[in-house]
């Protein structure tokens, strides 16, 4: 290495220390920090090339889109779980996305695939390493950091119980009579497992099942692990990261256990390691929880590049089944520009359920018990969690989204191939990264027979497909996959060529009326134009061009239909749940 490369490392690697410190004076004051700080990078392999960061740059375009899937979402004789993945994607995907989240790969013991019994392995029912790094030759990759908890039968968790590294004092721990009255629970069960170890019994902590138990990130090798693991996705080519249950990371007694500024300053201390490693590489924060608690994951643009926007999920289909977007109208109102180098990650459906804790404070009790009622009239199921006042409260609704929008709260109807596409186009056309969960794309049904199976309401969105099946289906035109599938795709390819789309793009809300959800998009370089309007109800409504302001000198094009308005002051009639994405720069696939 020459002198003035030498020179410029060595001045990165001073930088970034320094950077470290800042944050390790609040994760772990105590520590000798130049020595901790000289770990963390041997573990990162940051300890000889340290690679220049650009902050603030937006690592995402309009292109890119996520499928959201299991290894195993689709099964076949003879060719393992991963390489099924990749021909599904390769045959029927290619041109509609840039990348799939595969959900957590790795061997585990329950919650399909949560409970991680070894990080460094991938399930040999499913395939391994080579196969991920096959996939991520043409796809993004995105994977589960299961930062929070690890299986009880992880090797770490055995010698916790024999009492030896590593794993000792990996798990935190609390006695049956501390106060932990004002923990913030996401589930009902008892939040302390009582484990024999060697030197006698030990309570430990379980935010989600006995059978998950929660690392003490108080021990500053649990970190120095979770930077080894990241380190090894990485050359695994992994380069998008979604931190799971990442806000009940510290765990403090006499707190909420919940949001606490160490965890802030973990993600951040994260987010600086992975970006000199790899300054392409994006952590994503999972965490189901109010609104306003959520965004402060952007940090000041230097913790999570991007937050999973999950108050849209409940908010979407509220709107659909009332047929009034008042509520969703305001919440995107109130919704601040992601700054460069940050977006929103969205979605409407994921493995998990529709959570509830996203709209706290924004729908009413009545409200939600109403939501609460119709899901389940569709034949959801509902999950519940132990509240603040000790009583049980719905945490999430469990349901497919293509039931769940079967209907309206009036009860189902003729429009559900409408409304659930109407709802899959405002959240292409909102500000973010759309995710896509790979059974909405199929229009796949509530699995009650697995749901029977598992014991675990979850499981009712969570269909295995036999591919041959899946085929089949897929290629008759009468069939409803096939359908959905179809208008599904269309709708990707036509957003993926939209400038104004792009997911740091300016948005405004506009106010037509509370049957109208509508915004405005326009691309960063200010040239395209996109006003999105959707009929958000089961009646046809009345559009007024003259109330969006369209400039005359433009040709305006609607690009689902294709049609362009010579007049822009005409009267629209929208059938119901119409989409109309009217542009002035029309890009059509």
């Amino acid at each position: 290495m020459d002198k003035s490369l030498k020179k410029s490392q060595d001045k990165r690697r001073e930088d970034l220390k320094r950077k470290l410190k800042l944050h390790l004076n609040t994760i772990y004051p105590q520590l000798d920090l130049d020595g901790y700080c000289n770990e963390l990078l041997q573990t990162m392999g940051l300890d000889k090339e340290i690679k220049p960061v650009f902050p603030h740059k937006n690592h995402w375009d309009q292109s890119d889109i996520y499928v959201i899937t299991y290894a195993d979402s689709f099964n076949q004789d003879h060719t393992s779980s991963l390489r099924t993945l990749g021909d599904f994607f390769t045959r029927y995907l290619k041109d509609s996305v840039s990348g799939m989240h595969i959900l957590p790969f790795y061997p585990y013991s329950s919650d399909d695939g949560f409970s991680v019994i070894d990080y460094y392995s991938v399930n040999e029912s499913f395939g391994d390493w080579e196969d991920i790094q096959e996939l991520a030759k043409d796809f993004s990759i995105m994977a589960d950091l299961v930062i929070n908890h690890c299986s009880a039968r992880s090797g770490w968790f055995e010698n916790f119980k024999q009492r030896k590294d590593p794993g000792k004092d990996y798990f935190f721990q609390a006695a049956p009579n501390d106060d932990l009255s004002e923990v913030v629970r996401p589930r009902t069960h008892p939040l302390l497992r009582e484990t024999e170890t060697l030197d006698g019994k030990r309570h430990v902590w379980c935010t989600f099942s006995h059978d998950q138990v929660d690392f003490d990130f108080t021990n500053p090798k649990v970190l120095l692990e979770f930077v080894s693991i990241l380190r090894f996705y990485l050359e695994k080519d992994i380069r998008v990261f979604r931190l799971d249950a990442v806000a009940f990371l510290w765990k403090k007694l006499g707190t909420s256990c919940i949001n606490l500024q160490q965890t802030h300053e973990v993600i951040r201390l994260l987010r600086l390691l992975i970006e000199h490693k790899n300054n392409q590489a994006i952590l994503i924060t999972e965490t189901n929880i109010p609104n306003r608690e959520n965004l402060t994951y952007f940090g000041n643009a230097n913790e999570a590049h991007a937050v999973y926007n999950f108050a849209l999920p409940p908010l979407l289909v509220h709107t659909l089944v009332t047929g009034n977007c008042r509520y969703l109208k305001n919440w995107l109102m109130s919704l601040p520009p992601a700054q460069n180098g940050t977006a929103y990650f969205n979605f409407i459906a994921s493995h998990d359920g529709i959570g509830l804790r996203p709209v706290e404070g924004i729908l009413s009790e009545t409200e939600t018990e109403q939501l609460i009622n119709t899901m389940v009239s569709f034949g959801g199921r509902i999950s519940w969690r132990a509240s603040e006042e000790g009583k049980n409260k719905a945490y999430e609704i469990n349901i497919s989204l293509y039931e769940a929008l079967a209907g309206t709260a009036q009860g189902p109807d003729c429009f559900q191939q409408q409304r659930f596409i109407c709802a899959h186009a405002i959240m292409l056309a909102i500000e973010g990264i759309p995710a896509i969960y790979v059974h909405s794309l199929l229009g796949t049904l509530n699995d009650q027979e697995r749901v029977e199976s598992t014991n675990q309401n979850r499981s009712i969105n969570r269909h295995k497909w036999d591919y041959v099946e899946l085929q089949t289906k897929l290629a008759d035109p009468t069939c409803h996959h096939a359908q959905i599938f179809q208008k599904m795709t269309e709708l990707l390819k036509i957003r993926r060529l939209q400038p104004a789309f792009h997911p740091n793009a300016t948005q405004y809300t506009l106010h037509l009326s509370d049957y109208l959800f509508s915004f405005w998009r326009q691309s960063p370089d200010r040239c395209q134009s996109i006003f999105a309007i959707h009929n958000i109800s089961s009646q046809a409504q009345t559009l007024e061009l003259a109330h969006l302001n369209l400039i005359e000198l433009d040709t305006w094009t609607d690009l689902i239909s294709g049609h362009i308005f010579s007049d822009v002051n005409e009267s629209i009639v929208l059938s119901p749940y119409q989409i109309l994405w009217l542009t002035n720069i029309a890009h059509q696939s």
